[in-house]
């Protein structure tokens, strides 16, 4: 039984009277393909019996039928691994306890978070989700914030849910918990805590923000595993191994999870299963989403202008050319601005074989998907890391020269699928396509580029890059 009760700082639930969940429970916000492949399954592969896996989504979207299929099947399914060499691993994913459908104001979700016994929340919500801005502070402004700033309707952010998830806990003396962040957005632990306590300043809680100081802790991870949009024909697969899954998903067999050691309460002992646990996630971190995500990005973006349908059918000679040599002297550059110094070439070469698995069927459209946050947190900040030295980032202008074609196909309505980024109703696109000069429209857009569109060399560069590339 949930009980309801009115605070000055908002309304939080009681479980005093709620059953026991376990001895320890790890909930999950969420329902994506990307937490099912990678970090459900290193949960399963650690089969701690002391800890129960929760799933919930925050929004009441395509998702929920996911999770209904999945509470008719007890929380299991069936992941297939596919591997370079095209052989086909199907394993099956029993790890998750709870399943929770989404219902109005989250209730269920949030009596799991209160919870005493829930000592982890983790979330994927993509890198659009986060709403962050070029300084890395919480955009109060955008209008999902400014909706759960102002309790207007169900919870849209991430923000609104685990801030009512705190107010519970420290009105119910529930304990400290450990929030993480499972997306590929730079510090990840850090920026999600920032945009945390803006939102919680905003909402002027400031009991809350004293709690949160001392009770809250937010490890930086990396998460790596191309979990590519799911395809029926997987159907026919696993009904040739006689499998029965209305669930089923698929995955590349590399996978590979970094988390900062720091958590404030107990955690399972995933180091067991591969799970690498180190003091400093920055090198990981950086190096993933300067090569793989920045590439993967360049790579669907030139895949899009030239029709392609999956990501291993992009690697023309003329785009490695440019990953190469973005890897090589462009990030190489700039992470030994931050003193990290790795064999960019050689990661650079793993990722492009990984990317050429053709069994994987990674679409151009979903590596296309929210596409601004990515520019901007993927490739704007090697561009700015040369800059700020007076390197010419020849190869990171290129990419995001790249970027102005495939939104200048996507304003003409000529994409060969259908572009979705949370973030285009902020950029207004036919603005930038119906100016005297779009190219220069394009180089100062501050939502783009931030503070970049200050540097006056960085404009005149990347105006001169579009102009010299061949569409």
């Amino acid at each position: 039984m949930i009980k309801k009760s009115s605070t000055k700082e908002g309304t939080i639930l009681s479980t005093h009277e709620s059953e026991t969940i376990s001895i320890n429970s790890w909930l999950h916000l969420g329902a994506s393909a990307f937490f099912r492949a990678h970090q459900a399954y290193y949960l399963n592969e650690l089969n701690a019996h002391n800890w129960k896996i929760h799933l919930a989504n925050l929004r009441n979207s395509a998702s929920q039928q996911t999770l209904q299929a999945l509470q008719a099947q007890q929380g299991d399914y069936t992941l297939e691994i596919i591997s370079p060499e095209g052989d086909f691993e199907y394993k099956k994913i029993t790890a998750l306890n709870d399943i929770i459908l989404w219902d109005v104001g989250l209730a269920s979700t949030i009596k799991v978070g209160v919870a005493k016994e829930t000592k982890i929340i983790s979330f994927t919500v993509t890198e659009g989700g986060y709403f962050l801005t070029d300084d890395g502070r919480l955009d109060l402004e955008h209008p999902c914030v400014v909706s759960d700033l102002n309790n207007e309707g169900e919870m849209q952010t991430l923000y609104g849910t685990i801030t009512q998830i705190l107010l519970g806990r420290m009105y119910n003396n529930s304990g400290a918990i450990s929030l993480l962040c499972c997306d590929n957005l730079r510090n990840n632990g850090e920026s999600f805590l920032q945009g945390l306590n803006d939102f919680i300043d905003a909402k002027n809680f400031p009991e809350l923000k004293q709690w949160v100081k001392h009770h809250v802790c937010a490890p930086n991870s990396m998460v790596d595993r191309i979990t590519p949009k799911f395809e029926e024909s997987i159907f026919k697969r696993i009904a040739q191994k006689n499998i029965k899954d209305d669930v089923p998903l698929s995955c590349e067999k590399f996978t590979r999870w970094v988390i900062q050691d720091s958590f404030i309460t107990e955690r399972p002992l995933l180091e067991q299963v591969g799970v690498e646990f180190v003091d400093d996630v920055a090198p990981y971190e950086e190096a993933k989403i300067r090569l793989l995500n920045a590439s993967h990005s360049g790579l669907a973006w030139a895949g899009a202008l030239n029709n392609k349908t999956y990501i291993n059918e992009t690697l023309s000679t003329h785009i490695v050319s440019i990953i190469k040599n973005y890897a090589q002297n462009d990030v190489g550059f700039a992470l030994q601005q931050h003193g990290i110094n790795i064999d960019t070439v050689s990661e650079c070469n793993t990722i492009l074989n990984r990317f050429k698995n053709p069994y994987v069927k990674d679409t151009v459209a979903r590596i296309s998907s929210d596409s601004i946050a990515k520019l901007s947190g993927f490739i704007v900040p090697t561009l700015k890391d040369c800059f700020e030295q007076n390197k010419m980032p020849t190869s990171s202008l290129k990419l995001a020269g790249l970027y102005f074609f495939f939104l200048k196909k996507y304003n003409q309505n000529q994409l060969p699928f259908e572009y979705e980024d949370c973030a285009l109703s902020q950029l207004n696109v036919k603005e930038i396509f119906s100016a005297s000069n779009p190219i220069h429209a394009f180089a100062t857009s501050k939502i783009l580029f931030g503070s970049l569109c200050d540097c006056q060399k960085f404009c005149d560069s990347l105006e001169q890059t579009i102009k010299d590339l061949k569409e």
